[in-house]
């Protein structure tokens, strides 16, 4: 899992909206059923909430950015990964329990 932890930090392979399982165990030089038992024993979340949770931290990241505070948040969800908005408001939700518009005014007034 460290292994796993290190790739997507450094690579960012969650940035692809189309990445697949399949995909990633490719990279990752293991089997598919080795990567998802892995991530649900370790992480408690199946695949797409594991890959749902990176794209919501990047988007996290990216609102904290001044290169990206002009953007909106659709672009910056686009940007992280996401290919609906609808999926990423969801994910957003789930993730951080408070909505993407909520979580950006937030950071305006610190």
């Amino acid at each position: 899992m460290k292994k796993l932890k290190f790739f997507m930090a450094k690579e960012k392979p969650y940035l692809n909206p189309s990445l697949t399982l399949l995909e990633l165990s490719k990279k990752m030089n293991t089997s598919t059923k080795e990567l998802s038992q892995a991530i649900n024993q370790i992480e408690a979340l199946n695949y797409s909430q594991f890959i749902s949770r990176h794209r919501v931290e990047e988007t996290q990241k990216l609102m904290k950015s001044e290169s990206h505070n002009k953007l909106t948040i659709a672009a910056i969800a686009y940007d992280s990964g996401f290919n609906s908005i609808s999926s990423f408001n969801m994910a957003f939700k789930k993730h951080t329990k408070t909505t993407a518009i909520a979580y950006r005014k937030s950071l305006k007034a610190q």
